[in-house]
């Protein structure tokens, strides 16, 4: 198959990239390499994705249509995967023109490529944020997701949206991930798992956000692009509506469009959270407890019936196996950065 995929030198997209190169996929990603963190690490990534011959790289912003365009031509593709996006929650609060470029128009700008290519199927990452401070739990996609507590968290609502408007006016079959909480090796320094342990390693303490009293349904990187990948022959069609049993299927009445959680159920309590990492590393934490941050939400806890039903698939790595798997690569990436 042929793929153009967008973000692949950022955290999920290089390990999806990755893993389609391996099973014989050609694959054309898109990055703007944007310095929203240290640009080193997405260049180390796309490093190792040129090392295959059937990698294409274009360099290139989400809001420039025409750079856009040019990786398409050059893919081909009959799949897009659409990963690209400004992410954080916190950072939304200092430099919310950021998400509505890239996670609004940005997505626009591959909605309309996609209503030009007609692509066997058209994939976007969302984000378990969209569901705000939902009290119901475990999250399912038919619950309602329209108090969203972050601007980042709305434009990914405004995206779902969008793409579901395409899809009814254009046929293009969409469906939408709602990720939660990726972790795992080579992922971003903004997220908590990177920040805990360059910390913990450095003797510096650690802020706890919501004195601790928080959860997360914590995704392994690898489990996700399983069910990424599983999904990717899946499109959204009557025909493989889900109906009996598991009579939660989130596929639109109107239009070849769906939406997924893929999270494995499992939301675990932050400070257990901090525990492992401290027994992955050997060294204790210094906790700094805070209060919760704005647009934060106290918990995070997805329903994984509907990825099963569709797949047979649950995300299933434990914390445990993730976090040590994280600092083994975190040493060696800080081990060569230094060398």
């Amino acid at each position: 198959m042929r793929y153009l995929i967008t973000g692949t030198a950022g955290f999920i997209g290089f390990h999806l990239a990755r893993r389609l190169l391996a099973d014989g996929h050609d694959v054309t990603g898109f990055d703007g390499m944007t310095r929203y963190y240290d640009v080193r690490l997405k260049q180390a990534r796309n490093a190792m994705l040129a090392r295959s011959d059937r990698f294409r790289m274009v360099e290139g912003m989400l809001e420039d249509r025409s750079a856009l365009y040019q990786a398409a031509e050059i893919a081909e593709p009959e799949v897009i995967i659409h990963l690209a996006a400004q992410a954080g929650v916190r950072y939304s609060i200092e430099a919310p023109g950021t998400y509505v470029e890239s996670n609004l128009t940005g997505s626009w700008n591959v909605l309309e490529l996609a209503r030009a290519l007609q692509p066997q199927h058209l994939l976007m990452a969302s984000t378990s944020s969209i569901y705000g401070a939902n009290p119901t739990v475990p999250f399912s996609e038919s619950h309602r997701a329209d108090e969203p507590l972050s601007l980042y968290a709305a434009t990914k609502k405004g995206m779902e949206a969008m793409a579901h408007s395409y899809a009814h006016l254009f046929g293009v079959p969409s469906t939408m991930f709602r990720f939660f909480t990726v972790y795992g090796p080579w992922g971003r320094p903004d997220m908590a798992l990177f920040k805990f342990t360059d910390a913990i390693l450095n003797d510096r303490p650690i802020d706890v956000y919501g004195h601790g009293q928080m959860a997360r349904d914590f995704t392994y990187v690898d489990d996700l692009i399983e069910a990424v990948v599983r999904l990717v022959d899946i499109p959204p069609a009557e025909e493989n509506r889900v109906v009996g049993e598991a009579a939660i299927d989130a596929l639109s009445h109107q239009a070849p469009f769906r939406v997924v959680n893929i999270g494995g159920g499992q939301p675990t309590p932050l400070m257990d959270f901090i525990r492992t990492v401290e027994h992955a590393t050997g060294r204790s934490a210094k906790l700094n407890m805070m209060d919760m941050q704005a647009g934060d939400v106290p918990r995070t806890y997805a329903d994984p019936t509907l990825l099963h039903a569709l797949t047979g698939y649950t995300p299933d790595t434990p914390i445990e196996t993730g976090v040590a798997r994280f600092v083994e690569w975190y040493r060696e990436w800080r081990a060569q950065a230094a060398a």
